[in-house]
C-alpha cells in the first residue's frame, strides 16, 4: 500500500537526520567536523565577513560533510559485503577516505583566503 506524498517525505526526512546522527555517533572525525564547523561559523560571525564569503565557506563546509557521509556509508557497505580483509576492500576504503581529505585540504584553502585578509586586517598589515 503506498503512503500519501507528505507522510513519505516526512519519513524521507527522518531517515535521513537518524544518517546525521549515526555519523555523529559512531564517526569520530565527523563529531571533528562538527566542532570546526562551529568555530569556523563564530568565526564568520565575529570577523563579519561578506555574504559572498559566506557562500564560499558554506560550500566548502557542506563539501567536507557530504564527503565524510559518503565516506561512512562506503565503509559500512565495504565491511557488509567483506567482512574479512580482502585487498580491494581496502582500496575502496582508502580512496573514500581520500576523498574526505581532499575536501578538507580544499576547505582549508577557501579558509584561508577568506579568512586571512581579515586577520591580518586586525593584525594591522
Amino acid at each position: 500500500m503506498r503512503t500519501s506524498y507528505p507522510t513519505g517525505r516526512l519519513r524521507s526526512f527522518g531517515h535521513a537526520f537518524r544518517g546525521v546522527a549515526v555519523l555523529l555517533r559512531t564517526q569520530h572525525n565527523a563529531r571533528i567536523h562538527a566542532v570546526a564547523t562551529i568555530l569556523v561559523a563564530a568565526a564568520g560571525a565575529l570577523l563579519r565577513i561578506s555574504p559572498a564569503e559566506w557562500a564560499l565557506i558554506a560550500l566548502a563546509i557542506v563539501c567536507v560533510w557530504v564527503a565524510e557521509a559518503l565516506n561512512t556509508s562506503i565503509e559500512f557497505l565495504v565491511d557488509l559485503a567483506s567482512p574479512n580483509p580482502h585487498p580491494l576492500a581496502g582500496k575502496a576504503k582508502d580512496v573514500a577516505a581520500a576523498a574526505v581529505l581532499i575536501a578538507a585540504i580544499g576547505s582549508l584553502i577557501v579558509g584561508a583566503l577568506v579568512f586571512g585578509p581579515h586577520v591580518l586586517r586586525i593584525l594591522g598589515r
